[in-house]
Protein backbone atom coordinates (compact mmCIF):
# COMPACT_ATOMS: atom_id res chain seq x y z
CA UNK A 1 0.00 0.00 0.00
CA UNK A 2 1.13 3.33 -0.94
CA UNK A 3 2.20 5.71 1.91
CA UNK A 4 0.55 9.18 1.77
CA UNK A 5 2.06 11.94 1.70
CA UNK A 6 1.73 13.86 4.67
CA UNK A 7 1.37 18.04 4.52
CA UNK A 8 3.19 19.58 7.52
CA UNK A 9 1.04 22.16 9.20
CA UNK A 10 2.16 25.68 9.39
CA UNK A 11 3.61 27.08 12.31
CA UNK A 12 2.54 30.56 14.00
CA UNK A 13 4.64 32.33 16.69
CA UNK A 14 2.06 32.40 19.90
CA UNK A 15 2.47 34.84 22.84
CA UNK A 16 1.11 33.39 25.87
CA UNK A 17 0.68 34.06 29.82
CA UNK A 18 0.03 31.98 32.59
CA UNK A 19 0.31 30.68 35.96
CA UNK A 20 2.79 27.94 36.81
CA UNK A 21 2.08 25.47 39.58
CA UNK A 22 3.67 27.99 42.62
CA UNK A 23 1.28 30.31 41.43
CA UNK A 24 3.90 32.27 39.70
CA UNK A 25 3.13 34.49 36.89
CA UNK A 26 4.80 33.52 33.35
CA UNK A 27 4.96 33.84 29.60
CA UNK A 28 6.70 33.21 27.01
CA UNK A 29 6.79 32.49 23.33
CA UNK A 30 5.52 29.18 21.36
CA UNK A 31 5.57 28.15 17.76
CA UNK A 32 2.75 25.91 17.21
CA UNK A 33 -0.30 25.16 14.52
CA UNK A 34 -3.43 26.55 17.02
CA UNK A 35 -4.17 28.16 19.62
CA UNK A 36 -5.90 24.46 21.34
CA UNK A 37 -2.24 23.22 20.69
CA UNK A 38 -0.48 26.11 22.81
CA UNK A 39 -3.19 25.69 25.54
CA UNK A 40 -2.84 21.65 25.40
CA UNK A 41 1.21 21.94 25.67
CA UNK A 42 1.65 24.07 28.56
CA UNK A 43 -0.78 22.36 30.91
CA UNK A 44 1.20 19.43 30.04
CA UNK A 45 4.07 21.25 31.72
CA UNK A 46 1.71 22.40 34.94
CA UNK A 47 0.99 25.56 33.43
CA UNK A 48 -2.24 26.94 33.36
CA UNK A 49 -2.44 29.63 30.69
CA UNK A 50 -4.73 32.72 30.68
CA UNK A 51 -3.97 34.48 27.60
CA UNK A 52 -2.31 33.53 24.21
CA UNK A 53 -2.63 35.40 21.10
CA UNK A 54 -0.86 35.14 17.89
CA UNK A 55 2.51 37.13 17.12
CA UNK A 56 1.25 40.31 15.42
CA UNK A 57 4.25 40.78 12.78
CA UNK A 58 5.49 43.96 12.61
CA UNK A 59 5.55 46.58 9.79
CA UNK A 60 9.01 47.53 8.14
CA UNK A 61 10.74 44.93 10.93
CA UNK A 62 12.93 42.82 9.32
CA UNK A 63 14.40 39.61 10.95
CA UNK A 64 17.17 37.30 9.61
CA UNK A 65 16.19 33.91 8.16
CA UNK A 66 17.45 31.35 11.58
CA UNK A 67 19.58 28.82 9.27
CA UNK A 68 20.70 25.95 10.43
CA UNK A 69 24.00 27.54 11.07
CA UNK A 70 23.12 29.92 13.65
CA UNK A 71 21.68 26.43 15.28
CA UNK A 72 25.00 24.66 15.55
CA UNK A 73 26.74 28.52 17.05
CA UNK A 74 24.17 28.40 19.56
CA UNK A 75 24.91 24.42 20.21
CA UNK A 76 28.21 25.03 20.71
CA UNK A 77 28.05 28.29 22.66
CA UNK A 78 25.62 26.41 25.33
CA UNK A 79 27.95 23.13 25.31
CA UNK A 80 30.80 25.59 26.11
CA UNK A 81 29.29 27.46 28.83
CA UNK A 82 27.76 24.00 30.57
CA UNK A 83 31.36 22.79 30.47
CA UNK A 84 33.05 26.17 32.12
CA UNK A 85 30.24 25.26 35.14
CA UNK A 86 28.19 28.46 34.19
CA UNK A 87 24.10 27.60 35.32
CA UNK A 88 21.91 26.98 32.38
CA UNK A 89 19.80 30.13 32.91
CA UNK A 90 22.57 32.36 33.19
CA UNK A 91 24.59 30.46 30.30
CA UNK A 92 21.10 31.19 27.78
CA UNK A 93 21.09 34.55 29.12
CA UNK A 94 24.55 35.20 28.16
CA UNK A 95 24.71 33.34 24.57
CA UNK A 96 21.38 35.15 23.79
CA UNK A 97 22.53 38.94 24.54
CA UNK A 98 25.62 37.74 22.64
CA UNK A 99 23.77 36.46 19.59
CA UNK A 100 23.92 38.99 16.35
CA UNK A 101 20.28 37.40 14.54
CA UNK A 102 17.36 39.56 16.80
CA UNK A 103 15.29 36.04 15.57
CA UNK A 104 17.49 34.29 17.28
CA UNK A 105 17.84 35.99 20.67
CA UNK A 106 13.72 36.15 20.91
CA UNK A 107 14.22 32.40 20.55
CA UNK A 108 16.92 31.72 22.76
CA UNK A 109 15.40 34.26 25.57
CA UNK A 110 11.98 32.79 25.22
CA UNK A 111 13.43 29.19 25.93
CA UNK A 112 15.97 30.89 29.18
CA UNK A 113 11.94 32.02 30.48
CA UNK A 114 10.61 28.56 30.14
CA UNK A 115 13.55 27.35 32.00
CA UNK A 116 13.46 29.46 34.83
CA UNK A 117 9.75 28.86 35.35
CA UNK A 118 10.73 24.95 36.06
CA UNK A 119 10.89 23.98 32.41
CA UNK A 120 12.98 20.95 31.09
CA UNK A 121 15.12 22.08 28.47
CA UNK A 122 14.04 18.86 26.18
CA UNK A 123 10.24 20.72 26.65
CA UNK A 124 11.61 24.15 25.87
CA UNK A 125 12.91 23.35 23.44
CA UNK A 126 10.43 21.21 21.54
CA UNK A 127 8.27 24.61 21.53
CA UNK A 128 10.21 25.80 18.52
CA UNK A 129 10.13 22.28 16.10
CA UNK A 130 11.33 24.62 13.41
CA UNK A 131 14.51 25.07 14.93
CA UNK A 132 14.84 22.20 17.18
CA UNK A 133 13.79 18.70 15.15
CA UNK A 134 12.90 15.58 16.82
CA UNK A 135 16.38 14.37 16.78
CA UNK A 136 18.08 17.49 18.22
CA UNK A 137 15.34 16.98 20.92
CA UNK A 138 15.99 13.46 21.39
CA UNK A 139 19.80 13.86 22.04
CA UNK A 140 19.16 16.58 24.49
CA UNK A 141 16.93 14.58 26.40
CA UNK A 142 19.37 11.40 26.52
CA UNK A 143 21.69 14.25 28.01
CA UNK A 144 19.41 15.34 30.55
CA UNK A 145 18.74 11.85 31.45
CA UNK A 146 22.13 11.09 32.11
CA UNK A 147 23.56 14.26 33.88
CA UNK A 148 26.01 14.50 30.86
CA UNK A 149 23.89 17.41 28.89
CA UNK A 150 27.01 19.19 28.29
CA UNK A 151 29.33 16.05 26.99
CA UNK A 152 25.45 15.83 24.26
CA UNK A 153 25.40 19.36 23.57
CA UNK A 154 29.28 19.02 22.31
CA UNK A 155 28.58 15.81 20.35
CA UNK A 156 25.25 17.48 18.97
CA UNK A 157 27.37 20.84 17.49
CA UNK A 158 29.91 18.48 16.43
CA UNK A 159 27.29 16.72 14.43
CA UNK A 160 25.34 19.89 13.02
CA UNK A 161 28.92 21.47 12.03
CA UNK A 162 29.67 18.55 9.95
CA UNK A 163 26.31 17.66 8.52
CA UNK A 164 26.18 21.45 7.48
CA UNK A 165 29.22 20.95 5.50
CA UNK A 166 28.27 18.68 3.65
CA UNK A 167 25.19 20.01 2.71
CA UNK A 168 27.35 23.51 2.02
CA UNK A 169 29.79 20.84 -0.56
CA UNK A 170 26.69 19.29 -2.27
CA UNK A 171 24.93 22.57 -2.56
CA UNK A 172 28.52 23.89 -4.09
CA UNK A 173 29.11 20.74 -7.05
CA UNK A 174 25.31 21.63 -7.44
CA UNK A 175 25.29 25.30 -7.52
CA UNK A 176 28.46 26.11 -10.22
CA UNK A 177 26.68 24.19 -13.25
CA UNK A 178 23.30 25.21 -12.81
CA UNK A 179 24.48 28.82 -12.75
CA UNK A 180 26.37 28.75 -15.90
CA UNK A 181 23.34 27.16 -17.59
CA UNK A 182 21.29 29.75 -15.98
CA UNK A 183 24.04 32.77 -17.35
CA UNK A 184 23.96 30.96 -20.70
CA UNK A 185 20.08 31.30 -21.42
CA UNK A 186 20.00 34.85 -20.10
CA UNK A 187 23.11 35.79 -22.43
CA UNK A 188 21.26 33.63 -25.37
CA UNK A 189 18.31 35.21 -25.00
CA UNK A 190 19.76 38.70 -25.08
CA UNK A 191 21.58 37.70 -28.06
CA UNK A 192 18.38 36.42 -29.70
CA UNK A 193 16.06 39.67 -28.52
CA UNK A 194 18.54 42.60 -29.09
CA UNK A 195 21.42 41.51 -31.19
CA UNK A 196 20.33 39.03 -33.56
CA UNK A 197 17.34 41.43 -35.26
CA UNK A 198 19.73 43.88 -35.76
CA UNK A 199 21.98 41.59 -38.20
CA UNK A 200 18.84 40.55 -39.91
CA UNK A 201 17.82 44.26 -40.78
CA UNK A 202 21.49 44.56 -42.44
CA UNK A 203 21.52 41.03 -44.19
CA UNK A 204 17.63 42.03 -45.93
CA UNK A 205 19.74 44.59 -48.41
CA UNK A 206 22.23 41.95 -49.44
CA UNK A 207 20.24 40.35 -52.12
CA UNK A 208 21.73 37.04 -51.72
CA UNK A 209 21.00 33.87 -49.97
CA UNK A 210 21.80 33.63 -46.57
CA UNK A 211 23.72 30.66 -45.45
CA UNK A 212 21.83 27.69 -43.93
CA UNK A 213 22.93 28.07 -40.07
CA UNK A 214 22.10 32.01 -40.44
CA UNK A 215 18.71 31.62 -41.44
CA UNK A 216 18.43 28.54 -38.35
CA UNK A 217 19.22 31.28 -35.63
CA UNK A 218 17.53 34.18 -37.05
CA UNK A 219 14.65 31.87 -37.38
CA UNK A 220 15.05 30.79 -33.56
CA UNK A 221 15.30 34.53 -33.15
CA UNK A 222 12.57 35.26 -34.37
CA UNK A 223 10.72 32.10 -32.78
CA UNK A 224 11.78 33.37 -29.56
CA UNK A 225 11.04 36.82 -29.62
CA UNK A 226 7.02 35.61 -30.70
CA UNK A 227 6.90 32.98 -28.11
CA UNK A 228 9.24 34.07 -25.56
CA UNK A 229 7.02 33.89 -22.72
CA UNK A 230 5.41 30.54 -23.47
CA UNK A 231 9.26 29.13 -23.19
CA UNK A 232 9.99 31.06 -20.29
CA UNK A 233 6.73 30.18 -18.99
CA UNK A 234 6.95 26.71 -19.43
CA UNK A 235 10.24 26.67 -17.87
CA UNK A 236 9.59 28.11 -14.76
CA UNK A 237 6.17 26.11 -14.70
CA UNK A 238 8.12 23.13 -15.03
CA UNK A 239 10.38 24.20 -11.95
CA UNK A 240 7.52 24.55 -10.01
CA UNK A 241 5.50 21.95 -11.08
CA UNK A 242 8.46 19.63 -9.23
CA UNK A 243 9.33 21.32 -6.20
CA UNK A 244 5.70 21.25 -5.82
CA UNK A 245 4.87 17.85 -6.76
CA UNK A 246 8.56 16.80 -4.70
CA UNK A 247 6.90 18.42 -1.33
CA UNK A 248 3.43 16.45 -1.60
CA UNK A 249 4.18 13.13 -3.41
CA UNK A 250 5.67 10.56 -2.24
CA UNK A 251 6.29 8.72 -5.49
CA UNK A 252 7.62 11.82 -7.12
CA UNK A 253 10.38 12.06 -4.17
CA UNK A 254 11.13 8.18 -4.44
CA UNK A 255 11.25 8.89 -8.24
CA UNK A 256 13.58 11.95 -8.35
CA UNK A 257 15.56 11.03 -5.86
CA UNK A 258 16.21 7.27 -7.57
CA UNK A 259 16.48 9.16 -10.25
CA UNK A 260 19.29 11.73 -8.72
CA UNK A 261 21.20 8.82 -7.16
CA UNK A 262 21.68 7.53 -10.81
CA UNK A 263 22.95 10.62 -12.64
CA UNK A 264 26.59 10.46 -13.44
CA UNK A 265 29.29 11.81 -11.10
CA UNK A 266 26.55 13.97 -9.09
CA UNK A 267 25.02 11.08 -7.99
CA UNK A 268 28.07 9.27 -6.73
CA UNK A 269 28.70 12.77 -4.88
CA UNK A 270 25.38 12.90 -3.72
CA UNK A 271 25.26 8.83 -2.24
CA UNK A 272 28.68 9.18 -0.37
CA UNK A 273 27.62 12.10 0.89
CA UNK A 274 24.18 10.36 1.99
CA UNK A 275 25.78 7.50 3.67
CA UNK A 276 28.06 10.00 5.77
CA UNK A 277 24.95 11.70 7.10
CA UNK A 278 22.99 8.55 7.76
CA UNK A 279 26.72 7.47 9.08
CA UNK A 280 27.16 10.62 11.15
CA UNK A 281 23.54 10.58 12.65
CA UNK A 282 23.60 7.10 13.77
CA UNK A 283 27.00 7.35 15.08
CA UNK A 284 25.95 10.87 17.34
CA UNK A 285 22.45 9.14 18.66
CA UNK A 286 24.01 5.83 19.60
CA UNK A 287 27.23 7.29 21.45
CA UNK A 288 24.46 9.64 23.70
CA UNK A 289 22.40 6.13 24.56
CA UNK A 290 19.18 7.03 22.47
CA UNK A 291 18.18 3.14 21.77
CA UNK A 292 18.74 1.66 18.40
CA UNK A 293 15.58 1.46 16.74
CA UNK A 294 14.39 5.14 18.26
CA UNK A 295 17.96 6.39 16.52
CA UNK A 296 16.72 4.76 13.47
CA UNK A 297 13.40 7.16 13.62
CA UNK A 298 15.73 10.07 13.48
CA UNK A 299 18.42 8.36 11.15
CA UNK A 300 15.17 7.84 8.42
CA UNK A 301 14.14 12.03 9.05
CA UNK A 302 18.02 12.99 8.29
CA UNK A 303 18.88 11.11 5.35
CA UNK A 304 17.88 13.69 3.05
CA UNK A 305 17.32 11.64 0.55
CA UNK A 306 13.60 9.11 0.11
CA UNK A 307 15.58 5.88 -1.66
CA UNK A 308 17.60 5.88 1.74
CA UNK A 309 14.62 7.32 4.18
CA UNK A 310 12.78 4.06 2.97
CA UNK A 311 15.66 2.09 3.33
CA UNK A 312 16.53 2.69 6.89
CA UNK A 313 12.32 2.20 7.95
CA UNK A 314 13.08 -1.00 6.58
CA UNK A 315 16.24 -1.23 8.48
CA UNK A 316 14.00 0.02 11.77
CA UNK A 317 11.76 -2.39 10.83
CA UNK A 318 14.01 -5.20 10.63
CA UNK A 319 15.97 -4.44 13.84
CA UNK A 320 12.85 -4.62 15.83
CA UNK A 321 12.35 -7.95 15.12
CA UNK A 322 15.97 -8.97 16.11
CA UNK A 323 17.83 -8.86 13.08
CA UNK A 324 21.37 -7.51 13.36
CA UNK A 325 21.68 -4.09 11.94
CA UNK A 326 24.71 -5.36 9.65
CA UNK A 327 22.68 -7.75 8.18
CA UNK A 328 19.39 -5.58 7.74
CA UNK A 329 22.15 -2.76 5.81
CA UNK A 330 23.32 -5.41 3.52
CA UNK A 331 19.77 -6.82 2.73
CA UNK A 332 18.73 -2.75 1.60
CA UNK A 333 21.36 -3.32 -1.21
CA UNK A 334 22.09 0.74 -0.45
CA UNK A 335 25.37 0.61 1.13
CA UNK A 336 28.72 -0.14 -0.04
CA UNK A 337 30.14 -3.34 1.73
CA UNK A 338 32.74 -1.76 3.24
CA UNK A 339 30.47 0.01 5.11
CA UNK A 340 28.45 -2.88 5.76
CA UNK A 341 31.79 -5.04 7.09
CA UNK A 342 32.47 -1.97 9.97
CA UNK A 343 29.18 -1.95 11.18
CA UNK A 344 29.23 -5.99 11.62
CA UNK A 345 32.77 -5.06 13.18
CA UNK A 346 31.52 -2.90 15.76
CA UNK A 347 28.56 -4.54 16.31
CA UNK A 348 30.88 -7.53 17.74
CA UNK A 349 32.97 -5.58 19.54
CA UNK A 350 30.87 -3.28 21.39
CA UNK A 351 31.92 -0.03 19.27
CA UNK A 352 29.50 1.05 16.87
CA UNK A 353 29.33 4.54 17.37
CA UNK A 354 33.04 4.52 16.64
CA UNK A 355 33.08 2.43 13.53
CA UNK A 356 30.23 4.72 11.90
CA UNK A 357 31.84 7.57 13.20
CA UNK A 358 34.89 6.58 10.91
CA UNK A 359 33.17 5.58 8.07
CA UNK A 360 30.89 9.14 8.69
CA UNK A 361 34.76 10.47 8.11
CA UNK A 362 35.88 8.47 4.97
CA UNK A 363 32.62 9.51 3.10
CA UNK A 364 33.10 13.11 4.04
CA UNK A 365 36.62 12.41 2.89
CA UNK A 366 34.94 11.46 -0.52
CA UNK A 367 32.98 13.78 -0.89
CA UNK A 368 35.43 16.42 -0.51
CA UNK A 369 37.83 14.99 -2.89
CA UNK A 370 34.55 14.63 -5.57
CA UNK A 371 33.88 17.74 -5.35
CA UNK A 372 36.79 19.11 -6.25
CA UNK A 373 37.15 16.67 -8.92
CA UNK A 374 33.78 17.97 -10.16
CA UNK A 375 34.86 21.53 -9.94
CA UNK A 376 38.39 20.55 -12.45
CA UNK A 377 36.18 18.73 -14.57
CA UNK A 378 33.30 21.04 -15.22
CA UNK A 379 35.32 24.04 -15.93
CA UNK A 380 36.82 23.15 -19.56
CA UNK A 381 33.51 21.44 -20.05
CA UNK A 382 31.50 24.59 -19.29
CA UNK A 383 33.97 26.23 -21.07
CA UNK A 384 33.39 24.70 -24.21
CA UNK A 385 29.35 24.79 -23.73
CA UNK A 386 29.32 28.44 -23.41
CA UNK A 387 31.97 28.66 -26.38
CA UNK A 388 29.51 26.40 -28.60
CA UNK A 389 26.40 28.41 -27.71
CA UNK A 390 27.85 32.12 -27.53
CA UNK A 391 30.45 31.88 -30.54
CA UNK A 392 27.78 29.46 -32.52
CA UNK A 393 25.56 32.43 -32.62
CA UNK A 394 28.29 35.11 -33.40
CA UNK A 395 29.69 33.06 -36.33
CA UNK A 396 26.16 32.26 -37.47
CA UNK A 397 25.50 36.29 -37.96
CA UNK A 398 29.27 36.56 -39.86
CA UNK A 399 29.11 34.04 -41.93
CA UNK A 400 26.79 35.93 -44.86
CA UNK A 401 29.69 39.09 -44.49
CA UNK A 402 32.45 36.50 -44.93
CA UNK A 403 30.46 35.50 -48.10
CA UNK A 404 29.65 38.83 -49.46
CA UNK A 405 33.76 39.98 -48.89
CA UNK A 406 34.52 36.85 -50.79
CA UNK A 407 32.32 37.38 -53.64
CA UNK A 408 33.81 41.06 -53.87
Amino acid sequence: MAEAAIKKPKFDAFLWEGVDKQGKKVKGIMEAASVAYVNATLRRQGVNPVKVAKQRKVAFKFKKKIKTKDIAVFTRQLATMLTSGIPMAQSFDIVGKGHENPAMQEIIMAIKQDIESGTALTQALSKHPLYFDALYCNLVQAGEQAGILDGILDKVATYKEKIEAIKGKIKSALFYPMAVLVVAFVITAVLLVFVIPQFESLFAGFGADLPAMTKMVIDLSKAFQNWWWAIIGSIVGTVVFLSYSYKRSIKMQHNLDRALLKFPVIGDIVKKATIARFSRTLATMFAAGVPLVEALDSVAGASGNRVYYEGTMAIKNDVSTGMQLQSSMNATGLFPNMVVQMVAIGEESGELDKMLSKVADFYEAEVDDAVAGLSSLLEPIIMAFLGIVIGGLVVAMYLPIFKLAATV
